[in-house]
């Protein structure tokens, strides 16, 4: 199976490739720490990398407090790959000069900018089994480094995130951030039906070899890499391992928050798209990692379900109100309903069969679209014997009295609808 390549840069074409200065520096290490290796002797296990961007004065601090926790505390052999991303500042001469200081050391040089570019990047030619990177102000505590990479070494688990989120994590941060944070995790679970936690805290590692086999299909090369990654491992059925962190927040952070916000809902959206019209090759992917379910065709749990149908059905009911008060006073309240209806069944049927079931493609959505209309004819049925009965009592109620019966009546037809959606599309995907 050949996957489609992204316009992630080439690690051939980068600029230096892996470059090293030989000039001396005044603050250096004993002897003695400048020779040991990371670890134990052989192949790399581990491969850290650190993106920056005009950090001169943040990385030396940085790469020699890692160094020497790689040294002292973690028991396989590991690399610190430094990406720097077209720094405009002397980043590049301190980063190849802390290269030539300390052993295990390597540096990776871009002229395009880029968090996520930098990765891609760094972690297709990298010799390690296991591939990390962490953010250069170091926010998050390295005690949690081996419970991230532990199980990945082990082979149980394939991708592991830290997430300031997890109940027992300890994070200290301004609130707009925390709300920031926050919101985005809950729009990623309701828009992408994502089960990660948090999706932008930088402290993540994945396999190497499933890092090659991802890495083609990820588009962004900024921010949304991570939350990109994440989503396309997790509708893979790769096992995605959380840690609880401790977390400080940086005071001098650079990053935009409106830029990024802007630049991950366009993602959010693109991402959403590949996913409802099938364009990702998911099968192929699962195919290629060995994921494939262990029972064909069981579907997704029920209360993931219902979480998801309900925010479809909440969406569904703000569009039918505002269509039905905009044909109301060109159709009249019936007509008005009918086509309010329709047009709001016909999408909502195909949110939920791609983000509440999980079925992507065209394979069967005819079909699929003819027992939602079986549906919607029975929530009709409802709606306009609803507005009937309240025409007989009282023949000249209000469209605001109208639209209270309508949603009344579309909730009990929305349960009606999620238990046959489900019975139809659990049984397409046996």
């Amino acid at each position: 199976m050949e996957l489609p390549r992204s316009n992630l840069p080439d690690p051939a074409q980068c600029d230096g490739s892996l470059t090293r200065d030989y000039g001396p520096m005044t603050d250096t290490l004993p002897a003695e720490q400048r020779t040991a290796p990371i670890g134990l002797g052989g192949r790399y296990i581990l491969d850290i990398v650190i993106p920056v961007y005009n950090e001169e004065h943040d990385l030396p601090g940085c790469v020699r407090r890692l160094h020497q926790f790689l040294r002292d505390e973690v028991p396989y052999r590991a690399r610190i790959l430094v990406a720097d991303n077209a720094s405009t500042d002397s980043t590049l001469g301190v980063a190849e000069q802390l290269s030539e200081e300390l052993s295990d050391v390597e540096v990776l040089h871009l002229d395009a900018k880029g968090r996520g570019g930098a990765l891609a990047t760094a972690w297709s030619s990298s010799p390690a089994d296991v591939v990390a990177y962490m953010d250069v102000d170091l926010s998050t505590h390295l005690s949690a480094l081996m419970p991230l990479v532990a199980p990945l070494v082990s082979g149980h688990s394939d991708i592991a995130i830290g997430s300031r989120l997890a109940p027992s994590s300890r994070v200290v941060r301004p609130i707009k951030r925390e709300v920031v944070s926050r919101g985005y995790n809950l729009l990623l679970r309701g828009f992408l039906g994502a089960r990660f936690s948090d999706a932008q805290c930088g402290f993540k590692a994945v396999r190497a070899d499933v890092a090659r086999q991802l890495l083609p299909l990820i588009v962004d090369t900024g921010w949304f890499f991570d939350t990109e990654l994440l989503v396309l491992a997790e509708k893979a059925g790769l096992r995605i391992h959380e840690v609880p962190v401790d977390w400080i927040d940086d005071p001098d952070s650079r990053v935009d928050i409106v830029a990024t916000a802007i630049g991950d809902l366009k993602g959010c959206w693109r991402v959403g798209r590949a996913l409802t019209t099938g364009a990702l090759p998911l099968r192929d992917l699962q195919t290629a990692l060995g994921r494939e379910p262990l029972v064909p065709g069981v579907p997704r749990g029920m209360v993931g379900q219902m979480v998801r149908f309900g925010l479809i059905g909440i969406a569904s009911t703000i569009a039918f109100a505002l269509l039905y008060l905009w044909l109301h006073p060109m159709l009249g309240a019936q007509a008005a309903n009918l086509t309010a209806l329709l047009l709001t069944a016909l999408a909502n049927t195909a949110a939920n069969r791609a983000f509440t079931f999980g079925i992507r493609g065209r394979a069967g959505a005819a079909r699929h679209h003819i027992h939602g209309l079986l549906v919607f004819t029975f929530g009709l049925a409802i709606t306009s014997g609803s507005l009937y009965l309240l025409h007989r009592f009282d023949p000249s109620v209000g469209k605001g009295v109208e639209l209270s019966v309508l949603v009344v009546a579309n909730l009990v037809a929305t349960l009606v609808r999620f238990i046959a959606l489900r019975r139809v599309f659990g049984a397409s995907t046996r």
